[in-house]
């Protein structure tokens, strides 16, 4: 029988501990005696000891319990650290494959995409390592006290045994009835925490879109929504956590008292004794009752949650499938046709999702850019801009489609030529320790000081040359003194001394005021060659040849002029960055 992928996980990393486990499992026994015994010895003590006139009898038998119970505690003190060998090492080599799983993933995507980070997948880890370190101390219980009380009560007394024997299995019934449904909602309440660090890593990161569109009201009901999806599956999940109600009640309470009512009915026709009787409510009140009460616990939160928590780390860690096929949109807009410019960008049919049963960030898309295009990017934040200058630059490969630098695709092209051939600029600043003029001429080593100059001038950064004390200035790890502002300042002149015919702004202007920011652009622009802005200003765009405005999958491509007429989406942002 094949093992579910949780199942399997767990198994790996668990199956190196089984000298620690058996130590484990023969200081348990040792733990349980007590629980098994009790109930007999109680028995002997009272019918043949106090009962029977021979109280020195009754405290020896006594006295054996007692032993017995000191016996349990030395075994329950040597039991802790044996499920710390246990559990601490399955943890460590847990997190090893996790992170590296994760990091996998991660490397190709961006640095703010959603799904299961690094840190997120440790803590995941982390409260594995917990959860079975509990579960296993519990299952001890469980078996220490329920299991054992059963058997205790069998060896005392047969027919007592199997009535209480019919009515656990009738509620243990009851209980395996609701604990699918409990396994959904609780996965659901796993789901909805995602979304909620998901969504709100969206929002963090547009902030500044969310302020240029006056979006605010709108990002706090994002946000709020999936808040309010998580506490409602929290609700529902709570609600079923209320059938530890009747399964205690069949499992013990109603035994118990059916045994207590009826104990003078046994004594007399069914030959029970009252050391029998006392017996058997001891193993139904510290035997039977906590186990239940542990299995509930158990088996309702802690292996639920356990296994909710490993088929999460068990999904991360297995190996990428090929995503399905994703059918094209119906009348999928498709911008201008290819020409000979040996830089021209077209992109074909592009489909992009950051996993397999993820939504598309973008879905059968079709881009023609010509060679000297200056094109801008907007749109809402999560729309998938940083997404298509990824594609465009060849950092991430699409599921569906094709991106073709002239008339070679992207994945073709030696990673030499893709790299002189396009200048990507982020908009977390590049800035090495070395001199600014180091720097500067990163992607034009052999610049001259009048290149640099030019530059410099072009994109606004003479202010700061001189404040550093010219280009020999050197630049400490980190950028020392320089400004976020400054740091983009030196990104932007190393971008317009590159010889890339095709450069592409991500953000790359944010930390600038609006008229260093158009001076940077327009110098860039003037430049032979192709200029891609992702923007978060519509200036940006009114100055652009054409803007891409991206609001789903579906995006819209025109002038400024034209997009403003055809989009009220675009009119909107226009309006509300005006106002």
């Amino acid at each position: 029988m094949t093992l579910p992928p949780a199942a399997r996980l767990l198994h790996r990393h668990v199956r190196g501990q089984w000298p620690a486990m058996r130590r484990l499992a023969a200081w348990s026994a040792l733990e349980s005696l007590p629980a098994l015994a009790s109930g007999l010895l109680l028995a002997r003590a009272i019918d043949h000891g106090f009962l029977a006139g021979r109280p020195l009898t009754g405290l020896a038998w006594l006295a054996a319990l007692a032993v017995l119970y000191v016996a349990g505690a030395v075994g329950t003190g040597r039991i802790y650290p044996w499920l710390a060998a246990t559990v601490e090492p399955m943890r460590d080599s847990l997190v090893r494959e996790v992170v590296t799983a994760a990091l996998h993933r991660m490397s190709d995507r961006p640095s703010d995409s959603a799904g299961a980070g690094a840190s997120q997948v440790t803590e995941q880890a982390e409260a594995v390592r917990a959860l079975l370190g509990t579960a296993l101390r519990n299952i001890r219980q469980l078996l220490s006290a329920g299991v054992a009380a059963l058997v205790g009560l069998a060896l005392l007394s047969p027919p007592l045994a199997l009535v209480v024997c019919l009515s656990v299995a009738l509620a243990l019934a009851v209980f395996a009835a609701f604990l699918r449904t409990q396994v959904r909602r609780y996965r659901a309440v796993v789901r909805e925490a995602e979304r909620i660090g998901e969504t709100a890593a969206v929002i963090v990161h547009g902030v500044r879109d969310v302020a240029a569109a006056a979006a605010e009201d709108r990002a706090a009901r994002t946000v709020g929504d999936v808040i309010d999806a998580q506490a409602e599956a929290m609700r529902a999940y709570a609600r079923t956590r209320l059938i530890r109600l009747p399964v205690l009640a069949l499992g013990v309470h109603l035994p118990l008292l059916a045994l207590l009512v009826l104990s003078p009915y046994l004594t007399e026709h069914h030959g029970l004794t009252a050391g029998t009787v006392a017996g058997g409510a001891v193993y139904l009140v510290t035997g039977l009752q906590p186990g239940i009460t542990v299995l509930i616990d158990t088996g309702g939160t802690l292996l639920l949650s356990l296994a909710v928590m490993l088929g999460r780390l068990a999904e991360i860690c297995a190996v990428p499938a090929a995503p399905p096929a994703i059918a094209p949109a119906p009348d999928t807009p498709h911008w201008g046709a290819p020409s000979s410019e040996s830089f021209d960008i077209e992109a074909d049919h592009l489909t992009f999702a950051y996993s397999p049963n993820a939504e598309p960030v973008l879905e059968d898309v079709s881009l023609y850019i010509p060679e000297g295009t200056h094109l801008a990017v907007v749109g809402p934040s999560g729309t998938g801009k940083s997404t298509l200058a990824n594609l465009l630059t060849g950092l991430l490969s699409p599921q569906k489609g094709t991106v073709a630098l002239g008339p070679v695709p992207v994945t073709d092209l030696e990673p030499a030529r893709l790299h002189s051939a396009v200048t990507l600029i982020p908009q977390e600043s590049y800035v090495f320790a070395g001199t600014l003029r180091d720097n500067l001429s990163y992607l034009c080593p052999h610049a001259t000081a009048a290149q640099l100059r030019r530059a410099v001038d072009a994109v606004g950064m003479a202010g700061t040359v001189e404040r550093l004390g010219g280009y020999d200035a050197e630049i400490p790890p980190g950028g020392g003194s320089l400004s976020q502002g400054e740091r983009q300042l030196v990104t932007l002149a190393r971008a317009y001394l590159s010889p890339a015919p095709i450069t592409i702004l991500d953000e790359a202007t944010s930390h600038l005021d609006p008229a260093a920011e158009a001076r940077a652009e327009r110098a860039l622009a003037a430049r032979d060659g192709t200029l891609v802005v992702i923007a978060h200003r519509i200036s940006s765009a009114e100055r652009a040849d054409l803007v891409l405005l991206l609001d789903g999958p579906r995006p819209l491509l025109g002038t400024h002029e034209t997009l403003v007429k055809r989009s009220p989406l675009y009119a909107e942002l226009v309006g509300h960055w005006h106002t």
